[in-house]
This record gives C-alpha cells, sequence and structure tokens, in this order.
C-alpha cells in the first residue's frame, strides 16, 4: 500500500485495519510521517485523530521531540491532550527502552497544564513510564492544590506498584487537610497498591 493509502485506512471504521495501517507507517515512515501524523492531532473526526496518535506511539521515540513541542507549545488543548495521549503510547509500546528525558520533562511541565484533558493525560503517560518517573508524580502530588489532579496522580502511583508511593500515601490519609475526595482515593489507591506489590514480588 502507498503511505497515501495508509493515512486513508487510518480513518477506517474496522480496528485492525487502522492498526495494521499504524504499523505499517511507523516501520516505513519517510521524512514526512511524522509531521504529517502531527497534523492530524487537531482533526475533528476522533477515530482519525486517536490513530494518528496511536501511529506516533507506534513510531516510538523518533516521535518524541515533535510531540514534547506541541504539547507544551501548541494553543489547541485538543494537539496538546492528543501529544500527552501520544506520549503515553510510545512508553507503552517500548517498556524497554529507557524514555527521553525531554519526554518526562515535557510532561512535568504540562502537569501545570490549566486544561484537565492536558494535565490528566501527562499523569496517565507518566504512569505508563512507570517506576523511573514515580519522583516526578510524588513531587507533584506533594505540591499541587488541584483535586482532579491529585486523584489522577494517586491512582498512577497505585498502578505503578513503587514501593516509595506507600509512604506518600499514608501521609495524605494521615493528613487532616487533604482535600476529602484526595484522601479517599488515597485509601483506596494504597490497597490497590499493596496487592501490586505483593502480585509483583510473586511474580518475581
Amino acid at each position: 500500500m502507498t503511505t497515501e493509502e495508509l493515512f486513508q485506512q487510518l480513518k477506517h471504521p474496522n480496528p485492525h485495519l487502522r492498526e495494521q495501517a499504524m504499523w505499517e507507517l511507523a516501520q516505513n515512515q519517510d521524512e514526512t510521517t511524522i509531521s504529517r501524523l502531527m497534523s492530524i492531532l487537531d482533526e475533528e473526526d476522533t477515530t482519525y485523530r486517536r490513530a494518528a496518535v496511536k501511529a506516533l506511539g507506534a513510531i516510538g521515540m523518533d516521535a518524541v521531540p515533535p510531540l514534547v513541542e506541541a504539547l507544551l507549545k501548541s494553543e489547541n488543548v485538543t494537539v496538546r491532550g492528543s501529544a500527552a495521549k501520544a506520549l503515553a503510547q510510545v512508553a507503552l509500546n517500548y517498556p524497554e527502552t529507557p524514555f527521553p528525558e525531554q519526554g518526562v520533562l515535557g510532561l512535568k511541565t504540562a502537569l501545570q497544564d490549566a486544561n484537565p484533558v492536558v494535565h490528566i493525560a501527562a499523569v496517565m503517560a507518566l504512569g505508563e513510564i512507570g517506576s523511573p518517573v514515580v519522583d516526578v508524580l510524588i513531587e507533584a502530588l506533594q505540591t499541587t492544590d488541584n483535586p482532579a489532579l491529585g486523584i489522577s496522580i494517586v491512582n498512577a502511583l497505585a498502578s505503578i506498584g513503587d514501593s516509595r508511593g506507600v509512604d506518600v500515601l499514608q501521609r495524605l490519609i494521615e493528613d487532616e487537610s487533604t482535600d476529602s475526595y484526595v484522601r479517599e482515593s488515597a485509601n483506596s489507591a494504597l490497597s490497590r497498591l499493596e496487592m501490586t506489590m505483593k502480585f509483583q514480588r510473586r511474580e518475581q
């Protein structure tokens, strides 16, 4: 299939055909592939936009610099949110490859984004990167006064399953001044985190 046909296939109603097009574009990319996919990140057609996000994730580390640029500099909230989601896809597809520092710093900055679509997507991406960025999540949790952001960080810590999260969640639960919703989430996240850690120990 030509590149043009593969781009058209990203709009296909059949998810398997979209998936096939994504990986083919990633494997046979040329110098225009990344910028073309980036230009779809504000597309109103959500199927097409999500397919572009996944295709950028399939491309991997080469897509990180333009995604960080869009995440931090685009005026369009859809583009910023899509860029964060694409960075999450990169981490998901290439778990064995250390995530570029530029990507981590970009996501850390995006946690301050005023729009919840963006900062919650940034937390999800950091959650996908996992243990190497637990300190970034902990620092954000300790400094934010945004309950929605706090709740999403608490949940990310629970799913990563890193022991450093235990003390942080414990302190949140014990602190009288913690927002009640955040506290409630920290409570259930703590038991999930302990279960994840048990499960990980069993697997080792």
